[in-house]
């Protein structure tokens, strides 16, 4: 699509994209508290990096690069990156 041009017409029923996508970043040994109003309802891509869950037991769970995961109702109190890179997550939910 060019500049000027409008976009492709939506399938029949459909007003727009049916999903949104947010991307979070947690720095090099950053972290996050987790807010579960923000993941509610979304499943989580890691698209770079590594991300430890830190749960409200003190137990650590540790993802990687391509893993999928479903952060809604668990008992999680941080997202923390251990690694040397910037994490980056995709969090893709319904409209």
């Amino acid at each position: 699509m060019s500049a000027g041009e409008d976009p492709p017409p939506s399938p029949p029923g459909r007003s727009g994209p049916s999903f949104d996508v947010r991307r979070i970043v947690v720095e090099p040994g950053g972290s996050r508290v987790h807010d579960a109003a923000e993941w509610r309802g979304a499943i989580v891509l890691l698209e770079r990096g590594r991300i430890e869950l830190v749960c409200s037991d003190g137990d650590h769970r540790a993802f990687r690069r391509g893993d999928v995961l479903w952060l809604d109702g668990l008992p999680v109190r941080a997202l923390r990156n251990p690694g040397p890179e910037p994490a980056v997550l995709l969090a893709i939910s319904r409209r």
